[in-house]
């Protein structure tokens, strides 16, 4: 966190207590997917669980932004009662290894729709890695699992990457984020 300023550990941790709370509020939204679809009706909307990391690297704009949000926010959503207990805590941290992986990819210096989208996708690739081992997916049928990752991929992208952009520049449309990086790009094009 070399480099970062009080304000963006600030802003990257609110952030990360407020989707911890809305990551909690979707696990039934999940439940009723997968009582009517099955296991892939959370991989349907896996992409809501992806989203601060790729918010707060779109506002921050600076290296560990994706991975410390999204471990933050799995390590509150712990202490707030999630049922998982503390395994959750590595989900967002390999959750958060693959948005950082998606924005690393660019060195850092791409910001636009479809860099949020890929590290969305990212997100869910290494999530879904993670999960295939853990919750045990290879005791599925190769095109149900197949049919998973899919789903859990285009989620990351459209639900993380193409709604966190909505809802970050939404909220730089404000002016709160007039000085970070989001907010200052934002101001030139408006200015241009």
């Amino acid at each position: 966190m070399k480099n970062w300023k009080l304000k963006e550990i600030v802003v990257m941790s609110v952030l990360s207590v407020v989707f911890a709370v809305v990551y909690l509020a979707f696990l039934p939204v999940g439940k009723v997917l997968v009582g009517f679809f099955g296991p892939i009706g959370y991989d349907f909307i896996f992409g809501i669980w992806f989203i601060v990391s790729i918010i707060a690297a779109y506002i921050i704009r600076k290296p560990g932004a994706a991975f410390l949000s999204e471990t933050i926010a799995a390590t509150v959503e712990v202490l707030l009662g999630n049922a998982v207990g503390p395994m959750l805590i590595i989900s967002g941290m390999i959750q958060g290894l693959g948005a950082e992986a998606g924005f690393a990819l660019t060195r850092y210096r791409r910001y636009d729709l479809w860099t949020l989208m890929f590290a969305g996708m990212m997100a869910g690739v290494f999530s879904f890695a993670w999960g295939y081992f853990q919750s045990g997916f290879a005791a599925l049928a190769g095109g149900y699992v197949l049919l998973m990752f899919i789903s859990r991929v285009l989620s990351g992208a459209l639900i993380a990457g193409v709604g966190g952009k909505a809802l970050s520049d939404a909220l730089a449309k404000t002016g709160v984020l007039s000085s970070f990086a989001l907010g200052k790009e934002k101001r030139k094009k408006h200015a241009a």
